[in-house]
């Protein structure tokens, strides 16, 4: 068997983009280690607010636990950076927040762990972090950088389809706010602005028997997706149609068939 690190940006990303991946791995009788590069300080406050003196960090870092627990995850590490907040906050340019890290430092702790892990499989994002986000750029350098460091030679760049997105932005655009914003820019996502084309895509890994868990995990981090969130508003056959497939990136490498269905070899 095999340990798979996937290494994420903030508390709950783990849930939307690998989190049927990490249920599969475990099942499949494979080590799955979570590693989150940030504390998620800049997130939402919860709506029914936090419990005396706790912090929105700690709040969100047993969030994580609790839905690593559900897919089955052998480790959960936090790098300890402070969130960057979204592209352009003033939380970009803060002392300690991980778009500031130093890429060789937090590459080198991370390497550690890697090589402690025996690490054969590593999960980061596509370069631009899937939409533009500062931290989730930064997890695509450290990530590189410490899996060559480590001698880590299986990484994987978890992606979005943007061909798929775009279909099913058109197929249910009555659950948008107006069926206009399929074809504009305008419009609550710009499908031209995330992931990476399908025909850049080199693995899909269907995750349809692991998506009532994925479903789980998200609704774990409760003070970021509510029961009115959009992801869990969706009807469980739609859900599985959008969340039932994690897509992956094999860099250097073109696809001329079929997409690859697994990320161990």
């Amino acid at each position: 068997m095999s340990t798979l690190v996937c290494l994420h940006a903030h508390p709950d990303d783990e849930a939307i983009a690998t989190a049927g991946l990490m249920a599969k791995a475990s099942a499949d009788g494979h080590r799955v280690v979570l590693v989150i590069a940030t504390n998620g300080e800049h997130g939402l406050e919860p709506a029914d607010g936090l419990d005396p003196g706790e912090t929105l960090a700690e709040r969100r870092m047993a969030e994580t636990h609790a839905s690593a627990a559900l897919l089955g995850v052998h480790r959960v590490e936090f790098l300890g950076y402070c969130d960057s907040g979204m592209d352009g906050d003033e939380a970009n340019h803060e002392p300690g927040s991980f778009w500031q890290a130093d890429v060789e430092a937090a590459s080198a702790a991370l390497a550690e762990l890697l090589t402690a892990e025996v690490a054969d499989v590593l999960t980061v994002y596509d370069p631009h972090g899937g939409y533009g986000h500062p931290d989730h750029i930064q997890v695509h350098r450290v990530g590189t950088r410490a899996a060559e460091i480590a001698g880590v030679e299986a990484v994987y760049w978890a992606t979005m389809n943007r061909d798929a997105i775009r279909k099913q932005m058109i197929e249910n655009a009555e659950l948008l706010e107006s069926p206009d914003d399929v074809e504009s820019t305008d419009g609550p996502v710009d499908p031209e602005s995330f992931g990476t084309p399908e025909a850049e895509i080199t693995h899909a890994i269907a995750v349809g028997p692991w998506i009532e868990a994925k479903r789980e995990a998200m609704r774990a981090h409760g003070s970021q997706i509510t029961e009115e969130t959009f992801f869990l508003q969706l009807p469980q056959d739609m859900f599985e149609q959008v969340f039932g497939t994690e897509w992956f990136v094999a860099p250097g490498t073109s696809r001329t068939g079929p997409f690859e269905t697994s990320l161990f070899t």
